[in-house]
């Protein structure tokens, strides 16, 4: 769900081997909602990527040399003439010294046990090429970190392990890599889990416990294997702020935990343990600006077991749900007064309604949301949290599983009405991600027909994508609302040249309004309109009033030279096979 004040972007990948994301306001382009702009400037957060691993050594970028001595210190006795003062100390200041001192061994005993639960994560990333659908790019390694839980599992970020094709792991002091088996990956929330099947990966590993979600100046402890060194690395501050988040890779708005705690590429995966030892979070990003320093971010506990427990109970990740609408703040007395509030009513405004989510058969445009679960929601739309704070009750959505119930109370003309609904995940026009699986595609006659996706136009127009894509696709992208489950946005990508599609070449990343006369729902029924057309001519209607029109039996014969020119292996994806 997302308000009327809220707008949100999202920046691709840099053009390194490693990807780089950046959310600027104004996963992500496309979430939900949004956080307060001075938490997420433009160009601001990015994701806490892996550490990409040189295909060769590089000893020779290094400086070598002899570090300059040190001065030598003047001794107590030199500085006083030879003679050495006498010092006594107070047996108070002895008993606090040797308290303090038994403190901090205790201490290392318990966080020791946790730090040897942290793993470093290599992967092998091969990303589909979604300007080239038939093909994927070329493959590239990069290392991360990780923690083992119970279970014989071990958590990681989804971005460290996107689009993997082998992942293994490598305990503290080990010199042996094992082989790992993806289990689920929860793209909105950044999270995935791991196993190994050998059990001498096992031995002599205590599981990290979770302890409870941390309050304002409490001390944290970032541990993993950022860029700068081969050895664990620790970092230490303290939580600075608790709201709700951007999550860039997601793409969408959870609970965060805000740190001081340095966080660099290579952290994506390690716990943030509390003075306890106990898991509090998992690293996953920072904030890099000019005006900010040390600003990172945790994904928090209650998201976490949110997370594993979805696992649990269905054997799969299926996401977190959200409630289909977007809203309004009735901070105004005017508008309450207009729409028939009290004044002890409170609430916000419906201004749309997704139409294939579950809430559109029972809210309505203009109701007025006054609580949720029975928790009453305030004029700016948030709800009490801990004592002292209020968060956005998104909050109170997200800890819900899909196919959950929610009781939801509305004002609808001046009178009050109650609904029990059933929540469900949220699936985007334009998706943020493919979630794993191969672009589709569909070629006839030279034109390369897919779908828009955010890794799509990353794909076609970098890092800037959300400057330099066509204004009709952006408008969709922050706007549009799916009309039927399946309803996609078919465009022609490119038009391979042959003599058949003369004059046709400067298409390019066109929408698909019809075909024949025929709606474009998806590629797949354009695919099954086209491969079954009888009529003399194909005709498709485009954006901006554009036709392209060929005559049937010449298109379709002059489809195996062009697939052949091209080394291209088949005229659509498999997907559209079945």
């Amino acid at each position: 769900m997302r308000s009327d004040s809220q707008r949100k972007r999202k920046r691709g990948g840099s053009k390194n081997a490693t990807p780089e994301t950046t959310v600027h306001d104004g996963d992500d382009s496309i979430s939900p909602a949004t956080t307060s702009a001075s938490a997420n400037d433009v160009n601001t957060v990015e994701l806490v990527n892996p550490v990409a691993i040189p295909s060769s050594s590089d000893h020779n970028g290094r400086r070598r040399g002899r570090p300059p001595k040190a001065p030598k210190p003047e001794s107590s006795a030199a500085a006083n003439n030879g003679k050495t003062p006498a010092m006594s100390v107070s047996p108070i200041v002895s008993a606090a010294v040797s308290t303090a001192l038994i403190n901090a061994e205790n201490a290392v005993a318990r966080v020791l046990p946790a730090m040897d639960a942290v793993v470093k994560v290599f992967c092998v990333h091969t990303e589909p090429n979604f300007s080239l659908p038939w093909q994927r790019k070329r493959q590239y390694s990069s290392s991360s970190s990780g923690f083992v839980i119970k279970g014989r599992r071990v958590l990681t970020n989804a971005h460290s392990v996107e689009h993997y094709t082998q992942v293994k792991l490598k305990k503290r002091g080990s010199d042996t890599k094992y082989v790992a088996t993806v289990l689920a990956i929860g793209t909105e929330c950044d999270i995935a889990l791991l196993t190994v099947d050998d059990d001498e990966f096992w031995e002599g590993v205590s599981p990290v416990e979770f302890g409870d979600l941390p309050a304002l100046q409490d001390a944290v402890t970032v541990v993993g294997y950022p860029i700068g060194g081969d050895t664990i690395s620790v970092t230490s501050g303290v939580v600075s702020r608790i709201e709700i988040l951007s999550y860039v890779h997601g793409s969408t708005e959870l609970l965060g935990l805000q740190i001081d705690a340095a966080i660099n590429s290579g952290n994506s995966g390690g716990p943030a343990f509390n003075d306890k030892g106990n898991c509090v979070g998992i690293a996953f990003q920072s904030l890099k600006h000019e005006d900010a320093e040390n600003i990172g971010y945790v994904i928090p506990t209650p998201v976490i077991m949110h997370f594993i427990q979805d696992y649990e109970k269905n054997g799969k990740y299926t996401g977190f749900p959200i409630l289909g609408v977007e809203w309004q703040k009735m901070e105004n007395p005017d508008l309450r007064l207009s729409m028939g509030m009290k004044p002890d009513q409170k609430g916000v405004r419906i201004r749309r309604i997704d139409p294939t989510a579950p809430e559109f058969a029972v809210l309505k445009p203009s109701d007025i949301i006054l609580s949720f679960d029975r928790v009453d929601i305030a004029n700016d739309g948030t709800v009490p949290f801990r004592h002292g704070e209020r968060i956005g009750f998104s909050y109170l959505v997200s800890q819900k599983y899909s196919g959950d119930n929610a009781a939801i109370k509305v004002l609808r003309s001046s009178e009050t009405l109650k609904f029990n609904i059933k929540l469900d995940t949220h699936k985007r026009l334009i998706p943020a991600h493919n979630r794993g699986k191969p672009p589709s595609y569909y070629i006839v006659a030279g034109f390369v027909f897919t779908t828009v996706s955010v890794p799509y136009l990353r794909s076609e127009y970098g890092k800037d994508y959300e400057y330099e894509a066509p204004v009709k696709l952006l408008d969709k992208l922050l706007h549009e609302m799916r009309q039927s489950v399946d309803e996609q946005i078919v465009v022609v990508s490119q038009v391979l040249v042959a003599d058949i599609n003369i004059g046709y070449e400067e298409i390019v990343n066109t929408q698909v309004l019809a075909f024949n006369g025929q709606p474009v729902k998806n590629l797949k029924s354009l695919a099954s309109m086209v491969e079954s057309c009888s009529d003399e001519y194909l005709k498709f209607d485009l954006e901006y009033q554009q036709i392209v029109v060929l005559q049937t039996k010449t298109a379709k014969a002059a489809t195996l030279d062009i697939l052949s020119t091209h080394c291209i292996p088949s005229a659509m994806s498999d997907d559209l096979k079945t």
